[in-house]
């Protein structure tokens, strides 16, 4: 029989009830198997803690004091038994081949730690007729978003975890020491993630985004100055896509490509 890896899926929430349901299905409809989902509640008000309750067996629950969502992920990790780790926020989808394309990317890449796929944004719309629901509404895009990937778990050793300090890009944060690190990820065309926007999304506070992620640049520019002396320049994102890889991976580090892609 063959020796597939347990997967551990963690899904922060803080109250999310209107959209929890739908992620964890959007997880348990997955063809890969072993699984493991972890939902963290992060101090939810509403009935979050209800609707993941009702998943029964299928899933492990767990609820802390509200903390953010890098303390939230952080909890899930310190749970999760899997020797890979895959995230989705709880307003978000997944694709239903996802785990299965991305385990077999992972197994036959045995140099890279993180396999991403791409990402389509969805809009809730209400049509002339009353019809209503959520429809695609971009093109498959490029993001270092933690929901579009999975990782093996060993590279949390190396990168650390989430910065439970900053409240908005926290992940931006961990790609980016991930990069610093050489760490070697591999970037497929097919998505992976369907990022539901709403008028609740975090991204949109503009004001307060802007000023993390100035935050967060400053950070990596002094690690990178500390360790160097200088401000290495970090491979760019289209480097880490499929057919790249193998290119990206001989030059890694080499300071040779600009910086982030948006």
């Amino acid at each position: 029989m063959e020796n597939r890896s347990l997967v551990s899926v963690i899904i922060p929430v803080y109250n999310g009830e209107r959209y929890l349901a739908e992620a964890i299905e959007s997880v348990l409809a997955q063809t890969y198997r072993p699984i493991e989902i972890v939902v963290v509640d992060d101090g939810s008000t509403d009935g979050s803690a209800e609707v993941a309750k009702g998943f029964h067996d299928n899933i492990r629950y767990v609820f802390q004091p509200n903390s953010g969502s890098p303390a939230a992920r952080n909890t899930g990790l310190r749970m999760a038994n899997g020797n890979v780790i895959s995230f989705i926020d709880a307003d978000d989808l997944w694709s239903n081949n996802k785990l299965s394309l991305q385990l077999k990317h992972l197994d036959n890449n045995s140099s890279a730690e993180i396999v991403l796929g791409h990402l389509q944004f969805l809009l809730y719309r209400i049509t002339d007729s009353n019809k209503h629901g959520w429809e695609v509404s971009s093109d498959p895009q490029i993001t270092l978003n933690l929901g579009s990937g999975v990782f093996r778990k060993s590279v949390f050793d190396k990168v650390g975890l989430f910065d439970e300090t900053l409240h908005y890009g926290d992940d931006w944060d961990w790609f980016m020491r991930a990069r610093e690190l050489g760490v070697l990820m591999l970037i497929h065309k097919e998505v992976t993630l369907f990022y539901r926007r709403h008028r609740h999304n975090l991204t949109n506070q503009k004001k307060m985004g802007d000023a993390y992620i100035i935050r967060i640049f400053k950070n990596s520019i002094d690690r990178r100055r500390l360790k160097s002396g200088s401000v290495m320049e970090l491979s760019k994102i289209s480097s880490y896509r499929e057919e790249n890889c193998e290119q990206h991976h001989n030059s890694a580090g080499s300071g040779n490509e600009g910086q982030t892609e948006k």
